[in-house]
């Protein structure tokens, strides 16, 4: 089972950016793609960025628009998740997900979640 805590709590003004790290226990670094995840208040949790297990393919939600970056460094069994300009609607928490095998974009698709970190953007 693969242990995963995100860092990165932050609150933070529209505009600015943020930087989310996501490390990962307890299994094979390599052989996860990971996920970034998130959820506001009263939504469902939404797909934000995905990469594979050697970070040659990522891929991004429609709510990303080019203003994220999602990265892995396998040595650190960490993968990063960089904000730029970033919104109020942004604001939610953001979970890290890892999963066996290819990149997914469905929360069914991931096997292990971290617990979550609050991301706020105030207007």
């Amino acid at each position: 089972q693969v242990q995963l805590v995100e860092s990165g709590v932050g609150l933070v003004q529209a505009g600015d950016s943020l930087s989310l790290s996501c490390a990962a226990s307890g299994g094979s670094f390599s052989d996860l793609a990971m996920g970034w995840f998130r959820q506001a208040p009263g939504e469902e949790r939404e797909f934000v960025a995905t990469i594979s297990w050697s970070g040659g393919k990522t891929a991004y939600g429609d709510v990303v628009n080019g203003r994220f970056t999602i990265s892995r460094d396998n040595a650190k069994n960490t993968v990063y998740l960089q904000m730029n300009s970033l919104k109020p609607e942004d604001t939610a928490v953001y979970y890290c997900a890892a999963r066996v095998g290819v990149l997914r974009f469905n929360t069914y698709e991931y096997d292990n979640w971290g617990q979550g970190t609050q991301v706020t953007v105030s207007s």
